[in-house]
């Protein structure tokens, strides 16, 4: 049983240490997986096509299509789906890099 927790607690944190990690601050509290986020700075660890937000104790994880542009978006920047009742993220940009995050 040890060996086998010593193994899933090596497979995460090589999965951590493998995904990029980039910070964004969300304004207003924002939906994301069904999950309500509150407003404030979020870390965000992208590995290959789920990424993590995290802030605290508060955490989700999602699914996301990552798009790569033609040119660096300079500031990073959060698109929410229009027409619902919460603000839902629909995708994030980040600032200093030609990735855009398209959620499910």
């Amino acid at each position: 049983m040890t060996k086998r927790v010593l193994f899933v607690f090596l497979v995460l944190a090589i999965s951590i240490a493998c995904a990029k990690t980039y910070t964004i601050t969300l304004f207003q509290t924002s939906v994301v997986a069904g999950t309500e986020l509150k407003a404030g700075e979020y870390q965000l660890h992208l590995n290959d096509t789920t990424v993590a937000l995290k802030s605290g104790r508060q955490s989700v994880q999602a699914t996301v299509k990552v798009e790569n542009a033609d040119s660096k978006f300079g500031t990073t920047a959060v698109r929410y789906a229009s027409g619902e009742d919460k603000s839902r993220i629909q995708e994030i940009r980040l600032g200093g890099t030609k990735l855009k995050l398209v959620f499910n």
